[in-house]
C-alpha cells in the first residue's frame, strides 16, 4: 500500500491519507496533526510539519509514533477448546483447528486468507458466542449512543423520580418532544430530486425537547444538557452526587473502558465510523452472558495511544473468565496475545491453511510465515 501511495505521488498526484497506521505515516512528507484530545477536546491543528519534527513536537500522536508493544513475558493457561473440524467455507481447505479457550487468541494472516470464513462459517453461530463486527447499526436517525445502549432508561427514571413527574417527559421519541420537530431537533425539508435540507428547529433550538421539560433538572442539569455531555463526563455526573445513578454510570463505566469516552450521549449513531460502531457494540454486549467475544479488526479507527486502552480491555474480558478471539492485522495486538492463529501463507486460492499455531514469541522465534516477519521486525527480535 505504501509504494501504491509513492507510486500516485511520483507520477505528479497530491495524495491526501487520514491514517494512525505508523508505517504509513513515516512515509509522509507533510503532517497535520489534530487534537488534542477527541471529541469536545479536540479540533485543533497541533502540529504541522515533516515527521521528524512530528517525533519531537510532544503531540500525543508525536509521542506514541514510534511506541512498540513487548512481547508478552508468559501467556495465559487454555481452559479448553473450541473445536473446528473440515472448515471448508470459500478458500478454507478442510481446515481443523483448536481454539483455546479463556485465552486472548489472536486470528491472523495476510487478507483474503481466509479469517472471517473461518470464524463466519464454524464459529459464530454456535451457542455462548458473542460476534462484534463493524457493521452498520439499526435504528432510525434518532438514535444515539444513550438509546442504542439502554442508557437513557435509567436515565429518564433518575429524572422523574427527582421531579415527581412521569419518565415519558424525559424521551424526546415520546410526551416531552418537541411538538413542532417531533423531538427530531431537525426540520426536514424534502426538495424532490434535490437532497433532502436539513435545518435547526426554531421552537426548540435543537435541544428536542417541550421548553416545559427543560424546566426539570437532575443534579443542577436538564435532559438536554445531560445528552449533551460526552460520556467522560457523564461518568463522573452519574457517579456521585444528587445525580448518582449505579444503573447508568455503570454502562457509562463501559463506554468508557471502549475508548469511548469522547461521544457525547445524544450524539447520532449515523455520525460513527465502523469502529466506533464496533466498540459501541461491544460495551453494550459486555453485559451479555457470552462465553466467546469475537471481534473483527477491533483496532480499526483507533489512535496509537488508544490500543493500549484496548489492549487492556481485552485483558480484563478474559480475566473476567470470557475467551476473547480478535481478528486483526495490527501487530501490537499480536504481542499481546496469549496465543496466534496464523492463515495463509497467501490470499485467495493460495491460503485457506493454517500455516501457525502458538505463542507470538514462538512465532516470532520462527519465523516462517509473513505474519512471524513482521511481527518479529516490529518487536526488534
Amino acid at each position: 500500500m505504501n509504494d501504491l501511495l509513492l507510486q500516485l505521488r511520483d507520477k505528479g498526484n497530491t495524495v491526501l491519507v487520514v491514517e494512525h497506521k505508523p508505517e504509513t505515516i513515516a512515509i509522509g512528507d507533510h503532517v497535520v496533526d489534530l487534537g488534542p484530545g477527541a471529541g469536545t477536546g479536540g479540533g485543533e491543528v497541533v502540529y504541522e510539519g515533516t515527521v521528524d519534527g512530528l517525533r519531537s513536537s510532544g503531540t500525543l500522536t508525536g509521542r506514541h509514533l514510534d511506541h512498540r508493544v513487548s512481547l508478552k513475558p508468559s501467556v495465559r493457561t487454555s481452559s479448553g477448546a473450541l473445536e473446528v473440524r473440515g472448515a471448508d467455507t470459500h478458500n478454507l481447505r478442510d481446515v481443523d483447528v483448536d481454539i483455546p479457550l479463556g485465552l486472548l487468541v489472536v486470528l491472523t494472516g495476510v487478507a483474503g486468507s481466509g479469517k472471517s470464513s473461518l470464524i463466519q462459517g464454524s464459529v459464530a453461530k454456535r451457542d455462548g458466542v458473542v460476534v462484534v463486527d463493524q457493521g452498520a447499526i439499526r435504528g432510525s436517525r434518532r438514535s444515539n449512543p444513550a438509546t442504542y445502549t439502554g442508557l437513557l432508561e435509567p436515565i429518564r427514571k433518575a429524572f422523574a423520580k427527582a421531579n415527581g413527574v412521569k419518565p415519558a417527559l424525559f424521551s424526546s421519541n415520546s410526551e416531552g418532544a418537541c411538538p413542532t420537530c417531533n423531538g427530531a431537533g431537525v426540520i426536514y425539508t424534502e426538495l424532490g430530486v434535490m437532497a433532502t435540507v436539513e435545518s435547526p428547529c426554531e421552537e426548540c433550538e435543537g435541544k428536542r425537547f417541550q421548553a416545559s421539560v427543560l424546566e426539570y433538572t437532575l443534579g443542577g442539569r436538564n435532559i438536554a444538557e445531560v445528552l449533551a455531555m460526552p460520556v467522560d463526563e457523564a461518568e463522573a455526573f452519574f457517579g456521585d452526587g444528587d445525580a448518582r445513578t449505579p444503573a447508568a454510570h455503570t454502562i457509562l463505566e463501559r463506554l468508557s473502558d471502549v475508548g469511548l469516552g469522547y461521544l457525547t450521549l445524544g450524539q447520532p449513531l449515523t455520525t460513527l465510523s465502523g469502529g466506533e460502531r464496533q466498540r459501541l457494540k461491544l460495551a453494550t454486549q459486555m453485559a451479555d452472558k457470552g462465553e466467546v467475544y469475537v471481534l473483527d479488526e477491533p483496532t480499526t479507527g483507533l489512535h496509537l495511544a488508544d490500543i493500549e486502552n484496548l489492549l487492556g480491555l481485552l485483558d480484563r474480558l478474559v480475566d473476567r473468565g470470557r475467551s476473547v478471539l480478535v481478528i486483526e492485522h495490527h501487530q501490537a495486538v499480536m504481542a499481546h496475545a496469549d496465543w496466534i492463529i496464523d492463515l495463509g501463507p497467501g490470499a485467495g486460492h493460495d491460503g485457506g491453511r493454517i500455516v501457525f499455531e502458538g505463542t507470538p514469541a514462538d512465532l516470532v522465534a520462527a519465523r516462517s510465515t509473513l505474519t512471524g516477519e513482521h511481527l518479529a521486525a516490529y518487536v526488534g527480535a
